[in-house]
């Protein structure tokens, strides 16, 4: 199989909150090689995620433990329905993921096979949800006040800022009563819109703590390769080149915030013209449209839009 390299394109996957009843099933019943990465999840679960996947209930579906390894399911049974669909590996000159989403970097850059990346990330929702239980508390995107003004809400409330989107698109977390306030002082200070998200759970904040020490103790168990293209790190926006920054980069992430504005600025300043969004939804590519205007985005989530993109090569 021929491969398709370039200096200008990259891989970019989603996270949680990307989520939602049906996502897949046309990659399911359409992709050998799809199909294949649906079935090998459900293996690994010993359980059927894919009936959750197709026919929901959302609720289920937006559980921790259920929506991380759905999401890496629908990127992963993408990106390999792209190389059958081309003939092709495709191989990017650099790839991140926001969040959960790093992970299926770890595949696509050869760090782990498939099944170690489903592997670890299974652990990771599983001892995820288990913080979520512990320590209860939600998310929030911020729109329309600038990073300054979030990190004062977040002190004077006692939350968190968890992800950096966009200069003007900001993810604060923390207990729900925290979170409220911190909602209530955004918009007092300017704050166009302030949308709760999808989670069930306070990401990349302190409320994660009781599972860091479980997760620091799957990766470490875990043999990781150099990756084959840098991977660019949620936490640093710099390229991770070898398997030990890129674990060590994971054991960071959790309670970290993921600074995307930053990453996707690093790569449309080192030569990424075109970037490729794998899995479900649409929502880093506006993301993309913001921090890079002038770069190409495409997005691939459903088998409709891997012929379109196997038509292009």
């Amino acid at each position: 199989m021929p491969v398709k390299t370039s200096e200008k394109f990259a891989f970019i996957f989603p996270g949680q909150a990307s989520q939602a009843v049906g996502m897949g099933r046309d990659l399911y019943n359409n992709s050998i090689a799809a199909r294949d990465v649906f079935q090998e999840i459900d293996e690994i679960l010993g359980r059927k995620l894919t009936d959750v996947m197709f026919e929901g209930p959302g609720d289920v579906l937006t559980r921790t433990e259920n929506a991380q390894p759905a999401i890496t399911a629908v990127s992963l049974a993408a990106w390999k329905a792209m190389e059958e669909a081309t003939n092709r590996i495709l191989l990017p000159s650099m790839t991140t993921g926001h969040s959960l989403g790093e992970y299926s970097s770890l595949a696509v850059a050869g760090v782990l096979s498939i099944e170690d990346t489903v592997n670890l990330v299974v652990e990771r929702g599983r001892l995820m949800q288990f913080a979520c239980d512990e320590q209860p508390g939600g998310m929030a995107a911020i729109i329309g006040i600038d990073e300054q003004t979030c990190e004062e809400v977040c002190r004077e409330a006692g939350a968190y800022i968890s992800n950096i989107n966009t200069a003007q698109q900001i993810i604060i977390s923390g207990s729900h009563q925290r979170l409220a306030r911190a909602i209530d002082l955004a918009s007092a200070r300017g704050a166009k819109r302030a949308i709760p998200l999808a989670v069930n759970g306070a990401f990349h904040s302190g409320l994660m703590d009781p599972a860091q020490s479980g997760l620091n103790e799957v990766l470490d168990s875990m043999t990781f390769e150099d990756p084959d293209v840098p991977i660019i790190g949620n936490v640093s926006a710099q390229p991770l080149t070898t398997a030990a920054e890129v674990k060590n980069e994971l054991k960071q992430q959790l309670q970290s915030c993921v600074q995307w504005n930053n990453s996707i600025g690093y790569m449309a300043e080192n030569g990424v013209s075109e970037f490729v969004e794998i899995g479900p939804g649409q929502v880093l590519s506006g993301m993309v449209k913001r921090i890079a205007p002038s770069a190409k985005i495409t997005s691939v989530g459903d088998f409709a839009s891997v012929q379109a993109y196997a038509a292009g090569c």
